[in-house]
């Protein structure tokens, strides 16, 4: 019996300039990387490492995270698309219809982030364990923004329930009346806020700039894709052909990442290195 269910009839509009529709999405979504550079910003400081080098480094994640999340989607979900359609995965439109940026996956994303901080740490003669993990204590409140922006659009909806927090989304194609969701966007943004708030007080009350190499990032990837695999278990498939899937894509594709995530801790329990980084003078020049 459902008891206390909510009936979700919040508009994905923010407000509109002229043709141009604002999403809650969109705002969120910057909110999460606010947050996560002003994060990143203390770290730094804790570390002596100088803020233009951060300022290049988070443009340029920012970049390929958008990146990522857009190319992900269609790698994975919807490979077709770039025959049928290549110019609808790069431009928001739809049949002529603006419609934004739909249609994006949290494992592109994540790919395009290690991708692009691994160039960045020879560039800038980094240990590439040190970057990672430094990006990593700073990614969950992002995440956690982004999987709100998620139930904003009333998309990555969960399935069918009658717990009685369930969510009706009026909109978004499964606003069907008396049909109520788990909401899942929630449960993922719980998990991520409270891994968020772990790796803060881990890192400025405890560690202060000392992490075993590979901890911050194995944790990361064990603990958000681990999230992953189960709550996939409580959504609304995101594509036709993962009906009748023993796993469906999402949960196919976390497995890799927590084998990696568990290989990292391992690998940072057992050696217990300690990288340090000191901007090298070339590139504090190159800084001014």
């Amino acid at each position: 019996m459902i008891l206390e269910t909510v009936i979700w009839t919040v508009d994905p509009v923010a407000f509109s300039l002229g043709p141009v529709e604002v999403r809650w999405y969109g705002i969120l979504l910057a909110t999460g990387f606010f947050l996560s550079y002003l994060t990143l910003q203390q770290i730094f400081k804790v570390e002596n490492i100088t803020q233009k080098l951060l300022d290049k480094l988070a443009i340029w994640t920012v970049v390929w995270t958008i990146v990522g999340l857009r190319l992900g989607h269609f790698l994975f979900y919807e490979p077709e698309q770039f025959v049928t359609a290549p110019l609808e995965i790069i431009l928001p439109f739809h049949n002529g219809q603006f419609v934004g940026y739909q249609g994006l996956a949290s494992h592109g994303a994540v790919i395009a982030i290690v991708a692009y901080l691994v160039y960045a740490a020879r560039k800038y003669k980094m240990n590439m364990l040190w970057l990672i993990d430094r990006f990593a204590l700073a990614i969950p409140i992002a995440a956690a923004f982004v999987r709100c922006g998620n139930l904003m659009n009333h998309e990555i909806v969960g399935s069918i329930t009658t717990v009685p927090w369930a969510f009706n989304f009026t909109q978004g194609g499964f606003g069907i009346a008396g049909t109520f969701r788990h909401p899942a966007q929630l449960y993922e943004a719980f998990v991520y806020l409270m891994l968020y708030i772990g790796f803060v007080i881990y890192y400025f009350k405890f560690a202060k700039g000392r992490v075993y190499a590979g901890f911050a990032t194995g944790t990361l990837l064990t603990v958000i894709f681990t999230a992953r695999f189960f709550i996939e278990f409580f959504k609304e498939v995101q594509v036709a052909k993962e009906n009748g899937m023993l796993l469906d894509i999402g949960q196919l594709l976390s497995i890799p990442f927590v084998l990696v995530g568990i290989v990292l801790l391992v690998y940072a329990l057992k050696k217990k290195y300690i990288p340090q980084y000191v901007v090298p003078k070339e590139i504090e020049e190159k800084m001014k």
